[in-house]
């Protein structure tokens, strides 16, 4: 068994590309053995289409395009990261009753403690940053690679 997995894909910053870096990440964790459908793969769908958007929505346009990490350390930990190059790491802010937004972070930040993971950012070399979730790796290891 390889003791590192990992995907990347880069895409642009716009609307359409959250759809396609939740599909993209599903079909990543499927070849590694987590079948969709299952409360994790859902969860993780839900996570990277809140990251996603983040990059897309909250970089005014200084980030043209966002990478989405898929990383297995050694058959134990998940971490996917969504990187851009917006210097701004995210905040949590009170979000109003009223507010149809806001509350993303705090989202992936329930969902990422319920099963076991921690959020965090890293900044990148040139000036960006990269939102990461870290989540137990609970799929047992197949064969095929």
């Amino acid at each position: 068994m390889a003791d590192h997995q990992e995907a990347t894909v880069t895409l642009p910053s716009a609307p359409a590309s959250v759809s396609t870096a939740r599909r993209y990440v599903a079909e990543v964790l499927a070849d590694w053995g987590l079948p969709g459908g299952t409360d994790t793969s859902e969860t993780v769908r839900l996570i990277v289409s809140e990251l996603a958007t983040n990059a897309v929505q909250h970089t005014r346009g200084q980030s043209p395009t966002f990478t989405v990490d898929v990383r297995l350390d050694r058959d134990q930990h998940l971490r996917i990261g969504v990187t851009d190059s917006h210097p701004r790491f995210p905040r949590r802010l009170p979000a109003a009753v009223q507010q149809d937004n806001g509350r993303g972070m705090v989202i992936i930040r329930c969902l990422t403690a319920e099963h076991g993971g921690r959020l965090f950012c890293t900044p990148t070399s040139d000036g960006g940053k990269t939102v990461w979730i870290s989540l137990p790796w609970t799929v047992p290891v197949s064969a095929e690679r």
